[in-house]
């Protein structure tokens, strides 16, 4: 079975095969649309919609002189900027995310390499990437040795099919974002292992998250203010992650089935907006969203089981964000370093067993400034909401008896949230702007 990558943000995928030198071995090494399967079979074009272009990499296939895999998202007309926002994401087999990487921040080029899957140690992995071309699809390829790139309509490209988990079966959590470097030069190098086939589901363990819906996470993108729809969800909380490119309000807001707006999900006034959102998806009717906001953006609705679980190890991260609380009764320690207002909120969810809605929630944050706080939490599961949060934080979970150790001090080493290993001294900055915050409370 191949591994599937989603090239998202209205751009067009195309898969560049390197030999050791870093160049095609000829152009039948270029597979775009118009040639959209490789002549090996390893690498071919799945179809798209919804701003969304498929490519599957049947890995065990790839032949013995192929290093590389460049995973290219390249614009129809226009710049990236006024596109949308671009990203990566790659899926198993069996349709578990196992790498995502979007490029926050890109300037007048017409082409990215995004990724790349290369050989490392007898298998495969994932590079981030983020490098910019202005010169457009046709310079990058040229760069990489492509002499003639393939016309458009030479073969039909199938349907892509969209991935079902088992019935039942949590989702697993998508590797959350990386923040990139600017998009004319290389982003940090960022990998992760690609499995050559699809590892069998191992059964939920007592403490594992099966609160909630399951289904594929779902993205939509577009450009200032709007009304997003999306159908097809099961009714029952699920996670909004929220980008936008751009300066001044961002505001989002759900709508009832009368379609009149609910309880404000964010409301603010930060440059290049991201975070992520705690909502519930309607009995009988699709999520929809009304968004306030100016430049693009990129909605993704995920499954509450793909929320950031929370450990014993410090996780650090910026924004508003929803946490997972799955063990025994530990207390939850945050380090904050905002400006303005730190929100939190916990959902307990043991006996519980309506999966459509939530339980009251309760606050137990809300503070002004930088912060360093301790709360106990009960055993799980349990939510803990960050509703306002603008500025960096840790995180982490104590559990009760444990010795009260020190917090890393500044550029210690942390546990960040993606899953990645990032060699070399350079630590990846987070953060690249303070924020202010407009408010009002939710109900």
């Amino acid at each position: 079975m191949p591994l599937r990558i989603a090239v998202r943000g209205e751009l067009r995928a195309t898969a560049l095969l390197l030999a050791a030198d870093g160049q095609v071995r000829g152009d039948q090494d270029v597979v775009t649309d118009g040639a959209p399967a490789h002549p090996s079979g390893a690498v071919r074009l799945a179809g798209g919609a919804d701003g969304t272009t498929w490519l599957e990499a049947g890995l065990s296939e790839v032949e013995a002189d192929v290093e590389r895999v460049l995973v290219v998202g390249s614009t129809r007309g226009g710049t990236v900027r006024e596109t949308g926002v671009p990203s990566v994401e790659a899926y198993a087999p069996d349709g578990t995310s196992v790498a995502r990487y979007a490029v926050a921040e890109v300037g007048d080029e017409t082409a990215l390499v995004l990724a790349e899957l290369y050989r490392r140690a007898g298998g495969w992995k994932f590079r981030a990437v983020g490098q910019g071309y202005a010169g457009g699809l046709e310079a990058l390829a040229a760069d990489h040795g492509v002499r003639v790139m393939p016309v458009a309509g030479a073969a039909p490209v199938r349907d892509a099919v969209p991935f079902a988990p088992p019935a039942g079966a949590p989702a697993a959590a998508p590797i959350p974002t990386p923040i990139p470097a600017q998009a004319q030069a290389p982003a940090p190098t960022v990998v992760v292992p690609i499995p050559a086939a699809a590892p069998p589901r191992p059964q939920p363990a007592p403490h594992d998250w099966v609160f909630g819906p399951v289904f594929e996470p779902r993205t939509r993108t577009g450009r200032d203010n709007d009304v997003i729809q999306v159908d097809g969800l099961p009714p029952g909380p699920v996670v909004v992650e929220l980008f936008v490119r751009g300066e001044g309000w961002t505001c989002l807001t759900p709508l009832n089935q009368r379609n009149k707006e609910g309880d404000v999900l964010v409301n603010s006034t930060e440059d290049d907006f991201q975070g992520r959102l705690l909502t519930t998806v309607p009995q009988g009717g699709p999520l929809r969203l009304r968004l306030q906001a100016e430049g693009h953006w990129q909605v993704t609705v995920l499954p509450l089981a793909a929320a950031h679980r929370l450990t014993g190890e410090w996780l650090e991260w910026r924004g508003p964000d929803v946490l997972l609380h799955s063990a025994g009764p530990a207390d939850f320690a945050i380090r904050y370093k905002g400006d303005d207002n730190l929100i939190a909120h916990r959902y307990e969810l043991e006996g519980y067993t309506d999966h459509t809605t939530l339980p009251r929630r309760e606050n137990f944050i809300n503070e002004i400034g930088s912060r360093r706080e301790t709360h106990p939490l009960p055993a799980g599961p349990v939510i803990v909401e960050l509703e306002m949060a603008d500025g960096p934080w840790r995180a982490r979970l104590r559990g009760v008896g444990q010795p009260q150790d020190t917090p890393p001090e500044d550029g210690a080493a942390a546990q960040t949230f993606a899953p990645f290993t990032v060699p070399g001294p350079e630590k990846v900055d987070t953060v690249r702007k303070s924020s202010r915050w407009g408010w009002r409370g939710r109900g």
